[in-house]
């Protein structure tokens, strides 16, 4: 199902949250795929949301990622706020800048923050 702006904020949750583990896990799409008897494609799809994972496919992605159904549907979290976070991880790029960010240090991660501020602030 999608909505009007595109596919449903869950299916996008339940996604991310895959897509998190999996690179957590070291594991790229086409070795995930593989495993499960898809294509990188497929796999991609299910990470943005865009094709919904089903209920056995769900079970088996969980195996694989050496993780819970629960988990990547989100019952171990507050809903709302899991939501917005993983909404906003799925943005392309933004895993990658959280792990530079968390390898920076202090100052760095103090001048990265300015950066991406001033960067998304409007100009006066």
């Amino acid at each position: 199902m999608t909505t009007p702006t595109g596919p449903d904020p869950i299916d996008v949750a339940v996604g991310t949250r895959i897509r998190v583990q999996r690179r957590h896990l070291k594991i790229s799409q086409d070795d995930l795929a593989q495993v499960l008897g898809l294509t990188f494609q497929q796999v991609q799809k299910y990470e943005r949301g865009t094709n919904r994972v089903s209920a056995s496919m769900l079970v088996r992605i969980a195996a694989k990622l050496k993780t819970t159904v629960g988990a990547l549907v989100g019952e171990d979290m507050v809903a709302d706020q899991d939501v917005a976070m993983l909404t906003a991880l799925s943005t392309p790029g933004a895993i990658e800048l959280l792990q530079v960010y968390g390898q920076a240090g202090p100052k760095a991660r103090r001048a990265l923050l300015s950066v991406a501020k001033a960067l998304v602030e409007p100009e006066e």
